[in-house]
């Protein structure tokens, strides 16, 4: 009588174990800077209240977005460093900086500074919407911010 073999063979398990190794090769990278990309999404996140801070009080001022020198004049003050967020800062014209970090990090190898630099839709009227222009540096985190503060030609 024949005997009927059961399991697999020594070289069949091999081609499995490669197979998933190749695998979790190409996914251990793409999923560290999917971590990295949510932990600096946090800090644009945060920026909403300074932006509405700085657009309420443009709106309200005679002289816009000009009138702004400090995130105490547009009512705006980021407390205290959160885990992923060092800093958020208005500055003079309404031109606020964010800084990626905080208490753990996100995982970059160098922490994101984001610019938003606000201008009026209409340049004469000074109570028009406020568009938002973002840019990033240091330029070794370009993969990690969002496109829009990326620099033209970057990824």
């Amino acid at each position: 009588m024949k005997k009927i073999q059961k399991g697999f063979t020594l070289i069949e398990l091999m081609i499995v174990i490669a197979i998933l190794g190749i695998l979790v090769a190409i996914a251990l990278p793409a999923y560290q800077d999917y971590t990295v990309r949510a932990r600096v999404s946090e800090a644009v996140a945060q920026t909403a209240p300074a932006k509405l801070a700085v657009a309420e009080t443009a709106s309200s001022m005679n002289n816009g977005l000009a009138g702004i020198t400090t995130g105490a004049e547009a009512g705006f003050d980021f407390p205290n460093e959160t885990d992923y967020v060092t800093s958020i800062d208005v500055g003079a014209g309404g031109v606020i900086t964010t800084v990626a970090g905080g208490t753990q990090g996100t995982g970059a190898a160098t922490e994101p500074t984001m610019t938003w630099t606000p201008t009026h839709a209409s340049a004469e009227d000074q109570t028009s919407p406020i568009n938002w222009a973002c840019s990033t540096t240091p330029a070794a985190s370009f993969k990690y911010v969002p496109a829009e503060c990326r620099t033209e030609g970057e990824e």
